[in-house]
């Protein structure tokens, strides 16, 4: 199938040992992760993993959750990501994370990480900064988005407890790409996790904006709402992009579920690897895609 995963972690041993995953062992058992996986998994085993469920390239965050200055706190930093893209770049490509506490710097970062290391887009996880997605201390790196033609992805909807140590608010309502939407009409915006338990309303921005987009990773396939199932089937067809959230949701599981959908041929490709390749600047992608090739 040649799928391409839009939202993957790095979750090796060594992310593990040093507390750069965020997720503590009661949230891995609330996700029913498997034992042989909380310690992490070598990205050799990764790939092997990708091969069995037929995925041609996955999509690293380099994530940057909250300000640093706050216990809690923590990165996946961009030179790690970079080294493993820059090893296997058939098969991996980079996100850069945003952190808007870190000003000038964090674009200059966001610039680099484009310009130099081939990343493909930017990541945001606003409920680790405690502020909506339409909030101005964004804007800056939205217009550097913009500027740079690259999407830009942030997590709607709800977020769990991922830590006992740090919770954090659900701030990510979909209809807050609204405003967003508006003020960059340029600029292709990813709302991640399906906005659950606001699905429809995640549906409502990607039906009425041509720059507004779905990633429909962190839940299993058999779990999706009925509503958005019925909305990448028909005519959001070009506007939902396949995700994973590993190692939330384990990739060849994914890839099994999807297949019991019963999706039309034409809607399975554009899930699993079309729409990537007209919103993202993959290899494999054509050498410029315009806005309104992607919508």
């Amino acid at each position: 199938m040649d799928a391409i995963d839009i939202v993957c972690n790095v979750f090796t041993p060594q992310e593990v040992k040093l507390g750069q995953t965020g997720l503590d062992e009661t949230f891995k058992a609330q996700v029913r992760m498997p034992l042989e996986v909380r310690g992490g998994v070598t990205i050799d085993d990764y790939l092997a993993k990708m091969d069995r469920a037929s995925l041609a390239r996955s999509l690293l965050v380099a994530v940057r959750a909250g300000d640093l200055n706050v216990k809690g706190s923590f990165e996946i930093p961009y030179a790690r990501v970079a080294e493993i893209c820059a090893i296997h770049p058939d098969r991996f490509s980079g996100l850069a994370g945003i952190d808007p506490f870190r000003g000038m710097q964090g674009l200059r970062d966001l610039e680099t990480a484009v310009r130099e290391n081939r990343f493909v887009g930017a990541h945001l996880y606003p409920h680790w900064f405690g502020l909506p997605p339409d909030h101005a201390k964004y804007y800056p790196y939205y217009a550097k988005c913009c500027e740079m033609d690259i999407p830009i992805m942030m997590q709607v909807g709800q977020n769990l407890v991922y830590s006992r140590e740090r919770r954090l608010p659900s701030v990510g309502r979909p209809i807050c790409l609204d405003q967003v939407a508006i003020d960059f009409p340029e600029l292709k915006l990813l709302g991640i996790h399906i906005g659950v338990p606001l699905t429809q309303e995640m549906i409502s921005m990607a039906w009425k904006h041509e720059n507004v987009f779905i990633g429909v990773d962190a839940y299993a396939p058999k779990h999706w709402p009925p509503e958005l199932v019925r909305y990448l089937d028909s005519y959001g067809r070009r506007k939902v992009l396949f995700g994973t959230d590993w190692p939330v949701i384990d990739p060849e599981r994914a890839v099994t579920e999807i297949d019991t959908l019963g999706l039309r041929q034409e809607s399975l490709r554009a899930l699993m690897r079309e729409n990537a390749l007209r919103v993202f600047r993959l290899p494999e992608s054509p050498a410029q895609v315009s806005l309104e090739e992607a919508n």
